[in-house]
């Protein structure tokens, strides 16, 4: 046995691992997924048609003109070719704008806050389809799912009718996250405060994985969760499933889920407290902190001023987990203020010190006030739905 023939032996274990691939993203089972591989397909065949060409003729080149072949014409002089600079030129310039007209299309067409026009290539949507609309919450590090038309909630387990347009409201109540399943389509950001969207559907019944697609720390690489297509009879049967569990999600039951734990099961909850998923996109489910939509309706109407100090400790939202000792693995000295988790403290880090804090010259006094917000200056924590929050008094002078 030759050498190179051994050594075409040793890559064929190579070629059976990679027969285990999961190629999920270039076989989906939703038609926004499946536009998506279609634009990944395009794009990739447009830029070989240059890249082929000119790796082969980098190799034929390197071949005819080898200082061995003394057949090969040498003309050290020629310094120009009008139709080489035309073919060097055209190609690439007739590639990237057929790039970015499909790149331009693609980006507008699978918007993904653009609703569906269509189930798949061969059926359009009908008129006055109601979405599912599914609410989604990355946590610490498991995923929340409210369904607010069914009235439950679940923990790392989401199902969907096939062939019906799903819209998912996506948040995050710690890190920046991101919601990804391959199979249904492309990827989104989930970030506190704020409320990203997501329309798809999908066509073919089975179970497929969601995860994560953004580090967020110790158990990242464990925040997996289940999406199930079921037909519609599977689908109300998953939901009386859910609302047999005959368990409340309530304020207070969610603030025990939020706590960092990995590896959590599936959960099911029969009802879930009006208002919570608002809450939590408001950065206020725990409660005494004030709702975004409270702090922007004061900055709206001029801000507080001088006496924006009272609202102070409500604000204050990333310390909640150190506050409770709930904080992960992964926390920092110099995000938690505790000791450094080795005997070594890190370099421009300094323990927390019960030393009282030296205010600046001038800075208010706070001693006396009350900090609940229930004082003179707060908002109130919980007002009416969709009161404006009492401005400070001196905007209503």
């Amino acid at each position: 046995m030759t050498v190179r023939s051994f050594r075409t032996l040793l890559l064929l274990p190579v070629f059976g691992l990679l027969s285990g691939c999961n190629m999920v993203v270039m076989n989906p089972s939703g038609d926004i997924a499946l536009r998506q591989r279609d634009l990944i397909v395009a794009s990739t065949a447009l830029m070989l048609l240059i890249i082929i060409p000119v790796i082969v003729a980098t190799l034929y080149f390197a071949w005819r003109y080898r200082q061995a072949n003394t057949e090969a014409t040498y003309d050290p002089d020629w310094h120009h070719s009008t139709h080489l600079e035309v073919m060097i030129w055209s190609a690439p310039l007739v590639i990237v704008i057929a790039l970015g007209a499909l790149t331009w299309i693609s980006t507008h067409t699978l918007d993904p806050y653009r609703p569906l026009s269509r189930i798949d290539a061969s059926r359009p949507l009908p008129e006055g389809v109601k979405p599912l609309v599914v609410e989604v919450v990355a946590l610490d590090w498991k995923w929340l799912f409210f369904y607010p038309d069914q009235g439950i909630a679940t923990v790392n387990e989401i199902a969907a009718p096939v062939d019906v347009p799903i819209t998912f409201k996506i948040t995050a109540a710690t890190v920046m996250n991101s919601f990804f399943i391959p199979a249904l389509a492309g990827q989104i950001y989930a970030m506190p405060g704020m409320e990203t969207k997501l329309h798809a559907v999908i066509n073919k019944a089975g179970m497929y994985e969601g995860q994560s697609a953004n580090y967020s720390g110790s158990g990242f690489s464990r925040m997996n969760f289940r999406f199930v297509g079921l037909d519609k009879a599977g689908f109300d049967a998953w939901v009386a499933k859910a609302k047999a569990a005959n368990k409340p999600l309530s304020r207070d039951a969610y603030l025990e889920l939020e706590r960092p734990s990995e590896r959590e099961p599936v959960r099911f909850y029969s009802s879930v407290e009006p208002g919570l998923y608002g809450q939590i996109l408001n950065m206020c489910a725990v409660p005494g902190k004030m709702c975004m939509h409270e702090m922007m309706a004061i900055d709206a109407k001029g801000g507080a001023g001088k006496d924006s100090h009272a609202n102070r400790a409500r604000l204050e939202y990333d310390n909640r987990y150190a506050e409770r000792g709930d904080e992960g693995n992964a926390a920092t000295v110099g995000g938690s203020g505790r000791e450094s988790h080795s005997p070594e403290q890190p370099q421009g880090m300094k323990p927390k010190s019960n030393a009282p804090e030296v205010k600046p010259r001038g800075a208010p006094e706070t001693t006396g006030h009350d900090h609940s917000g229930h004082g003179d200056h707060g908002a109130p924590a919980d007002g009416p739905k969709g009161s404006d929050p009492v401005a400070p008094g001196q905007l209503n002078k």
